[in-house]
């Protein structure tokens, strides 16, 4: 292996006083959201008695993400990182303390989460943005399996913490604990991280070539995306621009796809396991939590960038191949193992498209293109465990989650130029 060859370490990347503040801000931030959705899931129960809208009520804070990334992602590139994640953090303050203790009515409160929750994809890209800039070469690809690990097991972590606060302090109490989570969180951020410029304005934004295909005064060539200043027009049009000039390009919707569809297809696999296992399906999702800390941990770690880049299409195709065992409707056992094996296959393949799509994408939208990256997972997990869901009302659990394997894998295959490494 050579010296360019040569893998970063989990020791390099915790080196980094920056990012151990973004791992711990992180960390606060997606344990916060757990418990902050599951005290209004209480809270709206509570006061209506209805399963129905309480339900409702814990899935509405993942909703907003498609519109956010649509509409508003572009301010991730035209405000300076840390004030972002710090409004972030403080507009989660707001939040808590309005829902539990204003006395709003239950349509009050909702319409609230949906309306900051607009925000939220803007301010995770602001944060996934900054990684290439504190983590350099491969240590980005291993502290953003870091994030990713962190985020799986975070999510278990405040449901766990998030129902003992309930228990002990009420919904409006697990609300005040999470806003005051929220308050540390901005203090770590505004103490410990450097007050990077905005990147937009810098190294620019995305353009488009003129009539005759040159390009207009004052742009230059990033890779096979054009860059030009930022042109001082509003957020919206502005992100409906860079969106649009991202997925024309090739390279990078291809990129983009990778990343979507066999997760989509994935993780509503995941979603029929509580109808196939039944009161036993914790432990076969835990399984497949542990498979992706296994997976981060083997590939990111005891293979080479490049080997990880090799095996990425394989990867891809194998993360959809144990689904397909689930015709033989395993036990217990048997489907914790196969989940395990796929999730590991699937943060596999997700570890060797890291550094092409910052290799791919220009500086001066990296916040926006990491955002639109994570939308378009949040928005197609929903999606995806709503069409498996209509697969298993047409056949039945086990055969849905054969259906998603065989979508995974197809997907992947259909995919193979972008999971595969470009020709030098």
């Amino acid at each position: 292996m050579t010296t360019q060859e040569r893998g970063a370490t989990y020791t390099e990347v915790f080196a980094s006083g920056e990012f151990r503040v973004l791992f711990g801000s992180f960390t606060l931030l997606v344990a916060g959201d757990q418990v902050k959705m599951l005290a209004l899931s209480a809270l709206v129960y509570a006061r209506t008695g209805s399963p129905g809208l309480s339900a409702a009520a814990y899935m509405l804070g993942f909703l907003p993400y498609a519109v956010g990334a649509t509409f508003l992602l572009s301010l991730a590139d035209r405000i300076r990182p840390r004030a972002l994640m710090i409004a972030g953090e403080l507009v989660r303050v707001v939040t808590c303390l309005l829902i539990a203790f204003a006395g709003l009515s239950v349509w009050a409160m909702l319409a609230l989460v949906l309306v900051t929750g607009l925000f939220s994809p803007v301010f995770g890209a602001a944060r996934m943005a900054l990684l290439p800039d504190l983590l350099p070469g491969d240590a980005f690809v291993l502290g953003r399996s870091v994030l990713t690990v962190t985020s799986a097991g975070a999510q278990i972590g405040g449901l766990a913490v998030g129902g003992g606060i309930l228990a002990a302090t009420g919904p409006s109490g697990a609300l005040a604990v999470t806003a005051a989570l929220s308050v540390l969180a901005a203090v770590v951020l505004r103490f410990g991280l450097p007050d990077f410029p905005v990147r937009g304005a810098e190294a620019g934004l995305p353009g488009e070539r003129t009539e005759d295909g040159d390009l207009p005064a004052g742009e230059a060539e990033h890779g096979s995306v054009r860059t030009e200043k930022v042109s001082g027009r509003g957020a919206v049009w502005e992100t409906l621009r860079v969106n649009r000039v991202l997925l024309a390009d090739r390279r990078i919707r291809g990129l983009l796809l990778a990343q979507w569809l066999p997760v989509t297809f994935a993780v509503g696999g995941e979603a029929m396991l509580i109808p196939y296992l039944g009161s036993t399906a914790g432990y076969a999702l835990a399984a497949a939590s542990a498979g992706l800390a296994v997976g981060s941990f083997v590939v990111g770690r005891l293979v080479s960038p490049s080997g990880r880049e090799r095996l990425a299409f394989p990867m891809a195709v194998a993360s959809g191949l144990p689904l397909l065992v689930f015709a033989l409707q395993p036990g217990l056992g048997g489907a914790a193992l196969l989940v395990l094996l796929a999730a590991v296959a699937l943060t596999a393949y997700e570890l060797g498209l890291q550094r092409w799509f910052v290799e791919a994408v220009p500086e001066a939208i990296r916040g926006q293109a990491f955002g639109l990256a994570s939308a378009g997972m949040m928005t197609g997990q929903a999606l995806g465990a709503a069409l498996v869901g209509v697969a298993a009302e047409l056949t039945s659990p086990h055969m849905a989650i054969v259906l998603a394997g065989a979508a995974v894998v197809c997907c992947s295959l259909a995919l193979h130029r972008s999971l595969r490494p470009e020709p030098s």
